[in-house]
């Protein structure tokens, strides 16, 4: 739909509750050529917050204790860390 800036002027609120209910855009002219575009903003406003929801599913008891040690503790991969500094190994627990 084309319409002229003066008469967008005068009928500005009639047209703008138009666009929001057909969601149609609206083309405003000025002798002729088109200026500007009067468009529906888009519905769909999409959050990064809960995007992933549903995407998942839980198996099993994760808040049990896993059997594994981590190589962290068990000091298993020291050898790869020979020459460089790090921290000294807090005592095991046991």
């Amino acid at each position: 739909m084309n319409i002229s800036a003066a008469q967008f002027k005068a009928e500005c609120l009639k047209l703008m509750d138009e666009v929001e209910k057909t969601r149609q855009p609206i083309v405003i002219t000025k002798h002729g050529r088109p200026v500007a575009q009067l468009a529906p903003v888009p519905a769909d406003t999409t959050s990064l917050f809960g995007y992933m929801k549903g995407t998942m599913r839980v198996k099993g008891d994760v808040m049990a204790p896993l059997d594994v040690e981590w190589s962290a503790v068990s000091g298993d991969e020291d050898h790869l860390y020979k020459g460089t500094r790090r921290p000294a190994k807090p005592a095991r627990k046991k």
